[in-house]
This record gives structure tokens, sequence and C-alpha cells, in this order.
């Protein structure tokens, strides 16, 4: 299992789902994907991909009202949601506490036996969606689906997120927030990934993924890319 913490995962946000779904696939070159039937509760449905250890997701709104649905609204097709991996329960609890004490609001949590999450306000720290999780085995990860719920599958391609880029209004004031809710350096992480942050108001605008072999696709505004290399 890499280094942790670690970002774990990344979501887009689209309109339409089937057609944003294909362009990723066709794209990137990624295996059938995972629908998590789970997001429904959100007023959504979703598509999850492996990207090495890593996951890409995209989500779309099935009803009024949604966060999401919001969020395109405002900026149309891209990123969404950062979700980040701690090292542990008590870990998770620690940040929990140390969020509530900068005045971070947390949208939804839950705490099951082998994975427990907090997502946080994107008003408290903008930029996107930022969740901290922790799984138990660390290499297993509910959200990916069946085949990770028990540990790493043996057949896992690619290195996974090398680096995400997020536009806000306030590049250095983000990076010192998102730093003290996830609890460390975050260009680089100690995993060696990178977020970074620029001018800008659309939210994750970048996503490098290391899958052994270079391409790219843009999804509104975000480009999800992919290098023969680990870091970016």
């Amino acid at each position: 299992m890499p280094t942790l913490p670690r970002l774990r995962q990344v979501a887009l946000v689209a309109a339409d789902l089937i057609p944003t779904v294909a362009v990723l696939e066709a794209g990137l070159g990624l295996r059938a994907p995972f629908v998590d039937p789970g997001v429904a509760e959100f007023g959504l449905r979703n598509a999850v991909w492996e990207a090495g250890s890593d996951f890409l997701e995209v989500v779309s709104p099935e009803r009024d009202g949604t966060t999401a649905g919001r969020l395109l609204e405002r900026r149309g097709d891209g990123g969404y949601m950062a979700i980040f991996q701690l090292r542990g329960f008590d870990e998770l609890r620690a940040a929990r506490e140390r969020t509530a004490a900068l005045g971070t609001r947390v949208v939804w949590s839950v705490d099951l036996e082998d994975i427990a999450t907090s997502h946080l306000h994107p008003k408290d720290v903008p930029g996107a969606i930022v969740s901290l999780d922790a799984a138990v085995p660390p290499a297993s990860w509910r959200w990916g689906g069946p085949r990770w719920t028990r540990g790493s599958p043996g057949d896992v391609r690619g290195r996974g997120i090398a680096a995400i880029t997020v536009a806000v209004d306030d590049p250095a004031a983000a990076a010192a927030r998102w730093a003290d809710v996830v609890g460390c350096p975050l260009d680089p992480m100690p995993s060696g990934q990178r977020v970074r942050f620029v001018e800008g108001d659309a939210g994750i605008v970048d996503v490098v993924l290391a899958l052994g072999h270079t391409c790219e696709v843009v999804i509104g505004s975000t480009t999800v890319r992919s290098t023969k290399v680990e870091r970016a």
C-alpha cells in the first residue's frame, strides 16, 4: 500500500453521465467502472474507475437540489471532490477534532466496519468538497467496489493519482486551509502526490494519473491526463 495520507479518489461532476463515461473510458483506457448504488442517498448516480491503486469517479445528479447540481449550474462539468485517505481510524478521529476546532463544518459522515468518512463543507475548504477517510485494511477501498473490500486486487495497473490542480480565488489561503484539514503538506504530500492551487474559480481543473501511458481527456473545466511516470 502506498504511503499515507494519500489522495485516494477524485470525483468529477457531469450533467450527462453516460456520454461522459464513454469519453473517459475511451480516452484513458480504463477498465469497466463500478456503479455505486449508495450515492442515490445524495440524489446522484456515478461510475468509479480503478486508476492504479487510486480511483477516478464521475457523478451526475438525478434530482433537483443536490450539491452536485448547484455546482453544475455555477461551473458546468468539471472537478467536484477530493478524497484523502488517512492512516487509520485513530487519525481520522483526530482529524475530525482538528477540523472542528478550525470551524470547518461537516456535511456528511459515516463510520462503517471497514471505512469511515467525513465530507467537509466546500465553503470552509474552498475549491472542492474535501473528504477525509480511513479504511481497514488500508489497501482496501469500499468506495471502489467489491474488488476492493478486503484489500488490493493482484492485477492493479498503473500507479494512481499523481497530482491535482485546484483553481480558487486565493491560492495561498486555500493551500494553507487544505493542509490544515488534511494534516500534512500537500505539494508534495508524504505519498509523493502533489495538490497545487492556482488563481481562478473553476475548482479542480487538472487531474494527473500515472497509468503508464500518455493520454488526455477534457471534461468541462477539467483536464484529466495520464503520464508514464508517478509524479507530475
